[in-house]
């Protein structure tokens, strides 16, 4: 059965970090994973999550199923979370369901669309993350792009965007990111949002938002500005999210799908719809991730904790932008970074050329995507000097 296969290539992603361990160079710098460090280059448990745990482990009654949705708490928890004291949550047309991480809502997602219309075809933005074309492939759909980030300017491409969008016929999708645009870190603003949200209100078209670095960026409601802002101007739309990076919780994959109808009976309809996709999907989600996250978000107490946290991992980010900049003018850098400085998130295009990247790998030990994409999260106050300076030789 097997022997037409051939090796696929590698992730680019995960291949790299393969290249990394093998590296002996005790300088060696990982810049690929999207994955919040510390300054000591260590994933945190969070305090208030170890805290969720202890709960847990003396709470727990059972392992029984909890259905196909998953915790009823939880998934109410992450709407309010994401939503807020947003009407749409008050008038009974918001439906969620657990999912396996957020690459686990974007698959249900996709399902959901294509089962609504096969081989629809979904926009996503151009770049966009790097499993997001190949997550909806996966669920039959056609995936196309938009512009959205001018590589040139170092800057939004937002004429284009919006050019791009009014052309999109309205049985199509459109993925936008919420906040913190992996891979760019160029984010819409307020105004820019609000003129996206009436131009998809004209078009009709179907918006997906993915909202997987809620709290990363500004803060927990003003990274849910613009998906809250979409909420309250379309009729029906689909959010996924995910707890990996706000609550730290990578390896336990909780995420949640959540669709808003345009009334209760239209949520109730499409609700059950999605239901049907988990089913034959993965059948049963994860509760241990969802369990920590609805513990804390139910405890006043744990929830300030979580909030301070948060706000440090934010604060370290940002400050590693400054720093990053800071240094390679230091270091006699003559071309303008400034730009990593106003963006949000964990990442941001270095703009570099493809043979500068090699020689970073290569004579360095610093590993960076081909797209020259970094993550500001794995620089800290021991390796930027070093970092800085090798980025400096090789431009």
């Amino acid at each position: 059965m097997f022997s037409q296969l051939q090796h696929p290539p590698a992730d680019p992603i995960l291949g790299l970090s393969i290249k990394f361990k093998a590296d002996s160079n005790p300088n060696k710098i990982d810049l690929g994973p999207g994955i919040y460090k510390d300054d000591a280059g260590n994933t945190p448990v969070l305090a208030c999550v170890k805290a969720a745990e202890s709960y847990r482990v003396e709470n727990e009654m059972s392992k029984a199923y909890l259905g196909s949705t998953g915790s009823v708490l939880f998934n109410e928890k992450i709407a309010s979370l994401i939503l807020g004291d947003h009407p749409a949550i008050h008038e009974n047309r918001v439906r969620t369901v657990s999912t396996p991480g957020g690459t686990g809502a974007l698959r249900i997602a996709g399902e959901l669309i294509n089962k609504t219309k096969p081989g629809a075809t979904i926009w996503v933005s151009n770049p966009t993350w790097a499993n997001h074309q190949g997550v909806f492939k996966a669920a039959g759909l056609n995936v196309k792009t938009y512009p959205y980030y001018d590589y040139e300017n170092k800057c939004l491409d937002f004429e284009g965007m919006m050019a791009a969008l009014k052309q999109i016929p309205a049985e199509d999708a459109v993925l936008i990111h919420a906040c913190c645009h992996n891979p760019s870190g160029m984010d819409l603003n307020e105004e820019q949002w609000r003129e996206v949200a009436t131009l998809s209100k004209e078009v009709g078209y179907t918006a997906v938002i993915d909202i997987a670095y809620q709290g990363f960026g500004k803060g927990l409601d003003v990274d849910a500005f613009g998906v809250r802002l979409m909420a309250q101007t379309l009729d029906q739309m689909i959010i996924c999210s995910s707890c990996s990076k706000n609550f730290g919780l990578y390896r336990d994959r909780i995420g949640a799908c959540s669709i808003i109808g345009k009334n209760a009976v239209s949520a109730d309809i499409i609700g059950a719809v999605m239901v049907t996709v988990v089913r034959v999907n993965y059948s049963m989600p994860p509760a241990h991730g969802a369990a920590i996250v609805e513990t804390i978000l139910s405890s006043d107490e744990l929830t300030a904790q979580w909030h301070i946290e948060l706000k440090e991992m934010r604060d370290r980010i940002g400050d590693m932008r400054q720093l990053f900049v800071d240094k390679l003018v230091e270091n006699g850098v003559s071309r303008d970074f400034s730009f990593i400085t106003q963006q949000n998130g964990m990442f941001s295009f270095l703009g570099i050329e493809p043979a500068q990247i090699e020689r970073l790998q290569d004579e360095f030990g610093i590993y960076v995507v081909g797209s020259s994409r970094i993550s500001l999260a794995a620089i800290a106050t021991n390796n930027v000097d070093y970092l800085t300076k090798s980025i400096a030789k090789v431009l």
